[in-house]
């Protein structure tokens, strides 16, 4: 990753201060913290805020966007508006021109617009059809952009408002839409065109938020249309066509590499982690398209095949990663992408540091002592300190604190209820031998309050972490490198106070003769003193590297990044700007393409920094793979998850309809707040669109996304029964209300508390390098002299440690234009008023739970809220300032 970075940087200008504004997708630099439009007549207008309730803009007391009222500047000639003008701004960045191309490309634009006006654009009718044109929209006569040389590019991306004059023709009537051409050399990033003064209409407003490039790279101008919402049945007659029109182009041709002015959103195996060209050992399967690997797909490049696997795509120069192809308008804002970088950067300077160090040190790579690791946090370039250690650096090791991190920690959405006792195994006998559990009664039976086993099932007071299925098949293949590890199951108590016990912790490993011969199985259980304390720390470390591992390849990368992105192609091919559930959807998918670029071209793709830093290496993502085949999509609701796992029964007398086991999961408590205000606005939005299932039934656009979703997107589980079959507005309303979930508050719950607990290595190690000591070795004598390096000698290494905190640092952050779950980056991203209303409301239940969380964090009462570390829970609360903070639910799958 350094070197990749490294190199992008040296291609771009150091990041600068520099304005804010809500621009997607320019591939620079950006802005801080205030947004300013620079009009041509030198007016700004400024404003420091987010549009929605969270935000405090609304369109009210007759505000347009930009908190003023809208001025009336049409110079009519009589009433019947013959010769009338119509005066409109248009919003666009034009491109950066610290790069010397672009520079040389403003300056020939500036020279053309002496000789004739090269930016272009004309209204289309939503009303009134041309024949001449299979009855499109009638287009108005061609207006230019006005004072493009007088208006300054600025030295750093920053928007600017150019004046636009249309000649009115009353046969256009209501504008629908606009089609715009640049005969320019450079491209521009279109925000907004507004409209004032509209005959029959006043404020037109056309939200566009999208790169137009050149027109020679274009097989067809661009279009865009105005801030409606249509369903396809009740679209205008002359739009129908430039809306279908929009969907193909959207859709691509299927062939050929695709090129950074696209726009083209397809689907594609992951057959681009490997590089069997390098050399064999780099070969990686390929995931999707097989009963053996099924996967999500991922968006296309078209790159070449590799020389080696026809099956395999080649991969990019790692110079060139910034430029992996995602869609145009899918690409990182400027704001973002400085940030990204300069975080990069700085990871960088900290993981240098302490490797240099380390060349000096009598044991290189390796921490000698729990001090060696808290340096890390100390003097220049330190690493900010993990929320984990800073009240206590000990309480980490608490058994309670253990407990309460499966509740409240970085992976709360794991544990689940234990059911039966011992714990048995759902792996293939005839191929694993018997793996159920070897814990027994006697194990625990003196740990549980003085209750039988039985009495504790049924009072649902036994509990369970369970990774022994998920990794057992590989751990021969895994333990064959110098990772030394154990697939583990760890049984916990509910105690009176709702604090969790660890009881046991079963370590296992296959059959040294024949992984058909079953396990063979070691039960720890807890002791605070002598070698049996520090053999029991050991237990707890090996069943957190499970943990690490599952949670960083499941619950983090497969169970968000990788199934959304289907949604986000499916819903650009499908489903029109202008339709409904296009606009409902559309803030949960920023950067989500992007960053699982990123995430294939430096992250999980072989010698990726994934493979270097979590136990399962080279076989990571295979493994993935193999848990995907047990994804349920309506299961991904949290109701629906929690009574899966047995952590909430129905209850038609409790909140939201459930009741949970454990009182104080504050995950679960949380969770089902965000759940239903998520659940209640979607309810209200779609009811407004669709008054009747055959509404719903009989939506084309609608019917088809969902089926291509199916069938493509998650086209391994295209049979599967369980789908919903998308009939009726309660489908519709729990479909969104899952896609919204995932992308917002199953991300942010783990995703951002990955540095506050995981960034001290030895509270969440990611590998493990030796087995237990056993008695009568080197080690075990080892462990009884000097039992803090035998830890340290066993859990993640000195170089690993740094790369791994690297990156859960830079992923753990919010960038500075971050949107979160309330809020929108436009005011007028619809005009119609009964969903403004019902955001708004949305917006101020989220502020409610938010005075909640507040309060239950308080609380002395709620022990798991706060632990022993004395970390509040806050990962589940809406909104975050910028950078490390541990809290804020951002709309979508950001980083």
């Amino acid at each position: 990753m350094a070197a990749s970075v490294m190199a992008s940087v040296s291609l771009k200008p150091s990041p600068f201060t520099v304005e804010k504004s809500v621009v997607r997708g320019l591939p620079s630099l950006a802005r801080t913290s205030s947004f300013k439009v620079k009009a041509s007549g030198v007016k700004k207008i400024k404003t420091d805020t987010l549009y929605g309730t969270r935000g405090s803009m609304n369109l009210r007391n007759g505000l347009d966007a930009s908190g003023r009222k809208p001025k009336i500047t049409g110079n009519d000639d009589d009433d019947n508006g013959n010769n009338k003008k119509i005066e409109g701004t248009v919003v666009l960045m034009k491109k950066n021109v610290l790069d010397f191309n672009d520079f040389i490309a403003s300056v020939l634009d500036s020279f053309h617009e002496l000789l004739g006006q090269r930016v272009s654009l004309q209204l289309i009718s939503a009303v009134n059809a041309d024949p001449a044109k299979g009855l499109q929209g009638k287009l108005g006569k061609t207006a230019y952009l006005e004072n493009w040389i007088t208006t300054i590019t600025p030295l750093i991306a920053g928007e600017s408002a150019f004046k636009v004059t249309f000649d009115w023709d009353e046969e256009i009537g209501v504008p629908g839409a606009f089609i715009i051409r640049n005969n320019h050399h450079s491209e521009f990033y279109l925000k907004t065109l507004t409209l004032e003064d509209v005959p029959g209409q006043g404020r037109v407003h056309f939200v566009c938020n999208s790169w137009v490039y050149p027109a020679e790279k274009y097989q067809r101008d661009c279009v865009f249309f105005s801030n409606k919402t249509y369903l396809p049945s009740e679209t205008p007659g002359p739009l129908q066509k430039f809306r279908e029109t929009e969907l193909l182009y959207l859709r691509g041709a299927g062939t050929g590499m695709l090129q950074e002015w696209d726009r083209v959103y397809d689907y594609a195996y992951y057959n681009d982690l490997g590089d069997p060209d390098k050399d064999a050992k780099y070969a990686r399967p390929v995931l999707g398209g097989s009963s053996e690997y099924p996967y999500p797909r991922r968006g296309k490049t078209g790159r070449p095949q590799t020389k080696t696997d026809p099956n395999a795509e080649s991969r990019l120069n790692p110079l060139l990663s910034l430029n992996i192809y995602v869609p145009r308008d899918e690409r990182f804002g400027p704001l973002k992408l400085s940030d990204f970088l300069g975080y990069a950067l700085k990871s960088i300077g900290q993981f240098l540091k302490p490797e240099l160090e380390s060349r000096f040190d009598c044991t290189p790579n390796e921490f000698d002592s729990f001090q060696d690791v808290i340096k890390l946090y100390e003097g220049l370039l330190k690493y900010p300190t993990p929320q984990v250690i800073e009240e206590n650096r000990s309480a980490w090791r608490t058994d309670e604190e253990f407990g309460r991190e499966m509740l409240a920690g970085v992976n709360p959405v794991c544990i689940r209820r234990l059911e039966e006792f011992p714990p048995k195994s759902k792996l293939d006998t005839t191929l694993y031998g018997d793996q159920n559990s070897k814990i027994t009664k006697e194990h625990i039976e003196n740990s549980i309050d003085g209750l039988t086993i039985e009495e504790a099932l049924k009072n649902n007071r036994l509990f369970i972490l369970d990774h022994h299925d998920v990794f057992m098949p590989y751990l021969n293949r895994i333990n064959s490198t110098s990772t030394k590890t154990y697939a583990s199951r760890t049984l916990l108590f509910l105690q009176n106070d709702g604090a969790l016990k660890p009881l046991a912790i079963e370590l296992s490993l296959p059959h040294p003769e024949d992984e058909k011969l079953g396990a063979i199985s070691k039960v720890f259980t807890p002791a605070e003193q002598g070698v049996e304390g520090s053999i029991w720390q050991l237990a707890k470390a090996y069943a957190a590297v499970n943990d690490s591992g599952y949670h960083q390849l499941v619950s983090h990368w497969l169970n968000n990044h990788a199934v959304v992105e289907p949604f986000v192609i499916a819903t650009n091919r499908q489903l029109s700007v202008l339709h409904p559930i296009h606009k409902l959807l559309h803030p949960h998918f920023r950067d989500t393409m992007n960053i699982n670029a990123f995430a294939r071209q430096i992250l999980i793709s072989c010698s990726g920094i994934l493979e270097a830093t979590v136990f399962p290496a080279r076989y990571s993502m295979e493994m993935s793979s193999v848990v995907y085949k047990d994804w349920v999509f309506p299961e991904q609701a949290l109701p629906a998850d929690l009574i899966k796992r047995g952590m909430a029964v129905k209850d038609s007398n409790s909140p939201h309809g459930l009741r949970l086991v454990i009182e104080d999961y504050p995950y679960a408590v949380d969770g089902l707040e965000i759940w239903s205000a998520i659940k209640s606005w979607v309810d209200d939005y779609c009811s407004f669109y669709y008054k009747t299932d055959d509404v719903i039934q009989n939506d084309a656009e609608l019917q088809t996304w969902w089926r291509e979703l199916k069938e493509k997107g998650h086209g391994d589980k295209k049979d599967e029964p369980w789908w919903p079959k998308m009939h009726t507005r309660e489908e519709l309303v729990e479909t969104c209300t899952i896609i919204i979930w995932i992308a917002s508050a199953l991300h942010a719950a783990v995703n951002f508390g990955q540095y506050p607990y995981a960034g001290y290595l030895p509270n969440r190690p990611t590998l493990s390098r030796r087995f237990m000591p056993e008695e009568g070795t080197p080690e075990y004598d080892e462990l009884k002299s000097d039992p803090d390096k035998v830890f340290l000698k066993t859990i993640t290494a000195q170089l690993q440690t740094l790369l791994g905190v690297s990156l859960i640092e830079l992923l753990s952050r919010h960038c500075s234009d971050e949107v979160y779950l309330g809020q929108r980056d436009s005011a007028e991203w619809t005009i119609d008023t009964e969903p403004l209303k019902a955001f708004e409301r949305f917006g101020k239940k989220l502020g409610e739970i938010e005075e909640r969380i507040i309060t239950m964090n308080n609380d002395e009462k709620w022990k798991n809220r706060i632990g022993p570390v004395k970390v509040p829970y806050t990962l589940l609360f809406p909104t975050s300032e910028g950078g490390l903070t541990g809290k804020g639910i951002p709309n979508s799958v950001s980083i």
